[in-house]
């Protein structure tokens, strides 16, 4: 996901985007905790995902 793509969408998108992927993030720490997680460098990607959703929506809730 670019940031360029994030800052097209709205604040609520942005939020309800946000929400999905802290969901996904919590799902994902569950899953290579327990060994079962196929691809742990996901995990990471979804952690740099959230920051880059919240750096956006700060962009836009500022204006």
């Amino acid at each position: 996901m670019k940031a360029s793509e994030l800052r097209e969408l709205s604040a609520e998108e942005l939020r309800e985007k946000l929400k999905h992927l802290r969901e996904e993030h919590f799902n994902l720490k569950f899953q290579h905790a327990t060994s079962q997680l196929e691809n742990p460098m996901r995990v990471g990607q979804t952690r740099r995902d959230i920051a880059r959703v919240i750096t956006v929506l700060g962009e836009v809730e500022e204006n």
